[in-house]
């Protein structure tokens, strides 16, 4: 059941989306540590908390810039998570700590916050996951130390079947960042043979993603076995290092291009997530001329990312318009 808007809340007179003095983000930034501060957006009231307190002890950034790094990249990253039940992974003491997920809402969300109880297969239970629809429910989540946003691949209106097949290419420890680059071209070159359209987008860590755009129009099963194709056709073109294994023990220090990310309530870090990393990396989408040895994922940080987007746009908007043709792709691979 989806909450209900709070439309009586009374804004206080610092209003976030306001248009006067120096903006958004640093209305979001600059609460004293040691006071609770509300703000007004999209017409509900924010309780921001501790926005000075330290998340990246080596590069000095706060729970603060955190809330203003959201604030101006929401308007390309909502359309990423809109009508999606969102896996809350949090990291309140920031990145030293491992974080925790939490995907049931419970009782302690403000009215206003969107939330669908859905039955998980993996819990045995039903849980109450957030749906971020608005900027108010984001800084809502960053408030709660979401320092990455983790949506569903599937929409509330058709949750068993994705809008995108994603290939997640995991390196070993080992694995050097042109060894992932060269498996994402394999990749590439399998889906261009294929006649299908992708998209690539650093992790934010250690590895790329690969999205396939299919508009909801195949189930998750038909989704997952397109998807295992793909994985093993690129791992035939690079035996020696690349492995289609789950198990970290089997891998043998070999990129793990990982597949099984293609089930119903599966999360990848979002396109334009900051990522609880060294050097407060983004997940970010690429040209695939950029895809090539000399590429590093430090390159696209919270110092970098808006002045990139707002010179190249959102790179990764086809992956919500264009549609795979499944039964194309299989006949020109010759299957």
């Amino acid at each position: 059941m989806m909450a209900a808007e709070n439309k009586n809340a009374k804004a206080p007179a610092r209003n976030v989306d306001s248009k006067k003095g120096k903006g958004a983000a640093k209305a979001a930034k600059t609460p004293p540590r040691e006071k609770d501060k509300t703000l007004s957006v999209n017409g509900h009231l924010v309780k921001l908390t501790n926005q000075e307190k330290v998340y990246w002890p080596k590069e000095g950034y706060t729970k603060g810039d955190v809330l203003e790094y959201y604030n101006s990249i929401s308007k390309y990253l909502l359309p990423y998570l809109k009508d999606r039940p969102q896996s809350l992974k949090r990291n309140p003491n920031g990145i030293l700590d491992k974080g925790f997920f939490h995907k049931d809402v419970g009782d302690k969300a403000p009215e206003w916050v969107e939330h669908v109880k859905l039955y998980s297969e993996s819990a045995k239970k039903d849980i109450d996951y957030i749906v971020c629809n608005d900027k108010a429910t984001l800084f809502y989540l960053n408030n709660l130390g979401c320092i990455e946003i983790n949506p569903w691949n599937s929409r509330l209106k058709h949750l068993d079947h994705p809008d995108y097949l994603v290939i997640d290419i995991d390196p070993a420890d080992n694995s050097t960042f042109d060894e992932v680059i060269e498996t994402a071209r394999v990749v590439k070159a399998v889906l261009d043979k294929a006649q299908a359209a992708c998209y690539c987008k650093t992790s934010g860590a250690t590895g790329l993603h690969v999205y396939i755009p299919l508009r909801a129009a195949y189930h998750y099963d038909q989704v997952r076995s397109f998807a295992e194709i793909i994985a093993t056709l690129t791992q035939e073109q690079l035996p020696q290092s690349t492995t289609l294994e789950r198990g970290l023990s089997k891998r043998n220090g070999r990129i793990y291009v990982d597949y099984l990310q293609n089930r119903r309530g599966q999360t990848l870090a979002s396109v334009y997530s900051l990522r609880p990393v060294a050097q407060a990396s983004i997940s970010t989408p690429l040209e695939w001329k950029e895809v090539k040895p000399g590429l590093h994922p430090s390159q696209f940080n919270i110092q970098t990312i808006r002045k990139r987007v707002d010179k190249m746009g959102d790179l990764f908007n086809g992956v919500l318009k264009e549609k795979l043709n499944l039964r194309r792709a299989l006949k020109n691979l010759g299957i």
